[in-house]
């Protein structure tokens, strides 16, 4: 399984929740109701990238940790 780099650009975070109910275990929010990545290895690659799609203002970056690919957006 690969590693994964993944980053929420706080700036455009509408708090929709969706990336938190798609993958629970890396995505929460935190005081301010913003989406934070709490465990980047907490769900399989499919779920954290389902849940960067699912963002309804593209706020989630992913990439290989050890290429830099960017794997989504």
């Amino acid at each position: 399984m690969r590693r994964l780099r993944i980053s929420v650009d706080r700036a455009k975070c509408v708090a929709s929740t969706l990336c938190v109910h798609t993958a629970p275990a890396v995505f929460a929010l935190d005081a301010t109701g913003k989406s934070s990545v709490v465990n980047p290895a907490g769900d399989t690659e499919e779920h954290i990238l389902a849940a960067a799609e699912g963002c309804p203002v593209s706020a989630i970056v992913v990439e290989d940790a050890d290429t830099g690919e960017r794997l989504f957006p």
